[in-house]
């Protein structure tokens, strides 16, 4: 069993977090849609992480469609006082299974309301509005309309913090033009590393950047050269991606996500991984 209790923190909304927390994507059915395998073994998963620290939980009504909210409320509510919950609107699940932009007033309202209903609060800690004009990744466009609706919300004291996801860098300082942006959560790792200079730029302004997809998009050249690195350090693949991420920038959040308890605590133990000069260099040609 792993604690992160002495981990790092970061500022996120209104308090500060420990900068590794967990991802709920996983907990519903395959492909993000319809109830778990094994709800126990879900339930389970969402305790283990509390009990070993964890103090910021990632999810959204349109897993499942509402499938991991409401597991998240039975394991967990009512909530500690130190746990963030941070959940995301912008997008809905079609019969298919496929993925929607979701972005006029009423389905973002709606979105909001139905996170509340399914998580059992009053008020969201923090809002990410899902960018959804490329659904396989940022693309420019002015997000001021739907992003005003979010705003109401929030003055509305539905929604205590605002963040963005798959944005680009214009878009973030649009955002911030028009409201305070607590957190920004976008594709990145150690081979996918587009937003280098968004990461740096979010540093120096104390906002928290929160990655997906920690070992998503690599290519079996890139796995294996991570594979090498772990190996030399007794580690995973994975803990050596996340602690890698660790390492990168003082704001980034990390949000792995699993079904597992074996791989949660797999995963939570790379906050003590120290990677060295020589695994670092390594790494760096990952990107190359």
């Amino acid at each position: 069993m792993h604690s992160i209790e002495r981990s790092e923190t970061y500022a996120l909304g209104a308090q500060r977090v420990k900068r590794i927390g967990y991802g709920a994507m996983q907990l519903a059915g395959p492909g993000v849609f319809g109830p778990p395998k094994d709800r126990d073994a879900a339930l389970a998963v969402l305790r283990a992480a509390i009990e070993a620290g964890v103090d910021h939980i990632d999810t959204s009504d349109f897993y499942g469609p509402h499938v991991t909210n409401q597991l998240i409320r039975e394991a967990l509510h009512p909530y500690p006082e130190n746990l963030t919950l941070v959940t995301k609107i912008g997008a809905r699940r079609g019969e298919d299974a496929s993925w929607q932009p979701a972005f006029s007033r009423e389905a973002l309202t709606q979105a909001v309301h139905d996170n509340l209903r399914n998580l059992g609060v009053d008020a969201l800690d923090v809002v990410n509005l899902r960018i959804m004009f490329d659904t396989h990744g940022p693309a420019e466009g002015s997000i001021e309309e739907p992003l005003q609706v979010l705003i109401e919300l929030h003055q509305q004291g539905l929604v205590r913090h605002i963040g963005l996801s798959n944005v680009t860098a214009t878009q973030v300082a649009e955002a911030r033009t028009l409201t305070e942006i607590v957190c920004v959560q976008n594709h990145y790792n150690i081979a996918h590393r587009e937003d280098d200079a968004l990461v740096d730029a979010l540093a120096a302004q104390g906002i928290a950047y929160v990655p997906f997809f920690p070992l998503g998009g690599f290519s079996p050249l890139q796995s294996a050269a991570l594979s090498q690195v772990a190996e030399e350090l007794g580690a995973t693949p994975r803990q050596v991606a996340l602690a890698w991420l660790l390492q990168r920038a003082p704001n980034i959040l990390l949000i792995p996500g699993t079904s597992s308890v074996a791989h949660l605590h797999e995963n939570l133990a790379a906050a003590d991984l120290e990677l060295p000069a020589e695994a670092l260099e390594k790494l760096e040609r990952v990107a190359a």
